[in-house]
């Protein structure tokens, strides 16, 4: 390998860890946040202590993640820019992982190139500005996967040496759970290069060092499983969402052509006359793809609920690497039966920019105003009642949809917003309790409150408006109806007797 060869991808990984940062930082703050980024902010501007109690009793697993925005936050407040900017840096950290893994794996131009695939996968981009710890499970995942490979192939014998890197992976379940997952891939790096007896009885041990260290969240997840019960209900273990929206969001083209070229990489690791170091490469990545989907899959069917397409974005390195790897072979295909070998790189090339145009619908939707969750309007919502309402009004939410569609989070991310309204249904904040989410009274049960004022905004799910209907029943009218995108405000003024 010339000097040149071992430098590019050393050179390279920085520039594009920096171009995928700011490809995920654009228009970061222009999509409302939705129901799981308001579960992130409003449990990170609690108290330390309030926030203990929380996850002593629900969202332990994202403790880490909660822990690191309460003190982002408290720098840079709650806008949705700032808050999602950790998210697409730790994206740009992924993407100059993913070509330093891939040019050690699969060689220096794979490496770069699965680099450029990841930054605009839809999955990476549509991770890069969510206020979750996806992000940086993405992040910690290559880099642990770097780190691995590294011990191993400098044969490191030294037990401290694997003492942190045990440390390390520990830590990686602490910040996300199923980075757990992980153990799989590093048992191909492992086998596929050949490590020496003494290398692999160091990564056992340093493995059930991991273990031991991230046993205590992994017992507090399992006794607050509740939490992801939901899932059940959802039927989110379904072809569309393995082989589509998990890794390319709504964009059925990319991934019809992904797969495809996906399948070319496997086909020529396995059958043509690829190089030992392909193979490997080519093994590890499909391991990464395809076993921790396989082990949540195998969990929900027999098991309890526990898929959901977000929480294998950590495997999207794998993903890129394998599309990479297959655009590689196509230039090699190419290139031997043309006889040009110019074709070797121009293919790729072409082919990356197919990818590009296919992955950028996709990644515009995601920068919309209504960008997340199919349209959540919380923002929006809270500009509207910030323009209408008038000192003395009062304010009543729909509480029918799901938690975290529910148009009262409005109110908690954008309180301002709501100065001017009284609060009528809230019996406890969500800061004073061991909840994600207030405590509020159904509005049949503050009707004396209620006829108290003269002007109500009810601030609905949909088109059902269960509570202008009781508003009615008690004597108010509508006067004005103010849709936002998914979300109806009604102003209801109290009739003249």
């Amino acid at each position: 390998m010339t000097r040149w060869s071992t430098r590019w991808p050393r050179h390279s990984a920085p520039l594009v860890g920096v171009l995928a940062g700011i490809l995920s930082a654009v228009a970061a703050g222009v999509p409302s946040y939705w129901g799981d980024e308001a579960a992130s902010v409003l449990s990170a501007q609690r108290s330390v202590p309030s926030l203990m109690g929380l996850l002593g009793r629900i969202d332990a697993v994202h403790g880490a993640y909660y822990l690191f925005l309460h003190e982002w936050i408290r720098l840079v407040g709650t806008s949705e820019a700032a808050v999602r900017l950790p998210s697409a840096v730790a994206i740009g950290v992924a993407a100059a992982g993913v070509v330093v893994l891939g040019s050690r794996l699969l060689g220096p131009a794979i490496g770069v190139l699965a680099g450029l695939v990841f930054a605009v996968l839809p999955i990476v981009t549509h991770m890069g500005i969510e206020a979750r710890s996806y992000a940086f499970a993405i992040a910690a995942a290559v880099w642990l996967s770097v780190w691995l490979h590294e011990l191993v192939r400098r044969r490191e014998s030294r037990w401290w040496a694997w003492a942190l890197f045990a440390v390390g992976f520990a830590a990686g379940v602490y910040l996300f759970l199923y980075l757990a997952l992980l153990a799989p891939v590093h048992l191909a790096i492992v086998l596929g290069a050949r490590a020496s007896r003494p290398v692999v009885v160091r990564w056992l041990a340093a493995s059930v060092g991991a273990a031991v260290l991230a046993a205590p969240i992994v017992l507090i997840a399992m006794s607050q499983r509740e939490q992801i019960a939901f899932l059940a209900r959802r039927d989110y273990a379904t072809a569309d969402a393995v082989l589509v929206e998990q890794w390319f969001g709504s964009a059925w083209a990319l991934a019809v052509a992904a797969w495809c070229v996906i399948a070319i990489a496997v086909a020529t690791a396995a059958f043509a006359r690829a190089g030992r170091s392909t193979r490997f490469g080519v093994v590890v990545a499909v391991v990464w793809m395809a076993v921790p989907t396989a082990v949540l899959l195998a969990g929900d069917a027999w098991l309890t609920p526990l898929y959901n397409r977000r929480y294998v974005a950590f495997c999207a390195p794998a993903v890129a690497l394998l599309i990479a790897a297959g655009l590689r072979a196509l230039g090699g295909y190419a290139a031997r039966l043309a006889a040009r070998p110019i074709l070797l790189r121009t293919v790729p090339l072409v082919g990356l920019g197919l990818v590009v145009a296919l992955a950028a619908p996709a990644y515009l939707a995601q920068r919309g105003p209504y960008g997340k969750d199919g349209g959540s309007d919380l923002r929006q919502t809270a500009d509207v009642i910030a323009a209408h309402a008038v000192a003395g009004d009062a304010i009543v939410f729909d509480r029918t949809v799901k938690p975290s569609q529910r148009p009262r989070l409005a109110l908690n991310l954008y309180p301002d917003k709501f100065a001017r309204v009284d609060d009528i249904e809230l019996v406890k904040p969500l800061g004073a309790r061991t909840a994600l989410w207030d405590k509020v009274a159904p509005l049949p049960e503050v009707v004396s409150r209620v006829l108290a004022y003269q002007r109500v905004w009810a601030v609905e799910s949909g088109a059902d408006a269960p509570d202008v209907a009781a508003l009615r029943v008690l004597g108010y009218r509508v006067e004005r109806t103010i849709p936002v995108h998914r979300t109806m405000i009604y102003e209801l003024v109290k009739e003249q007797p």
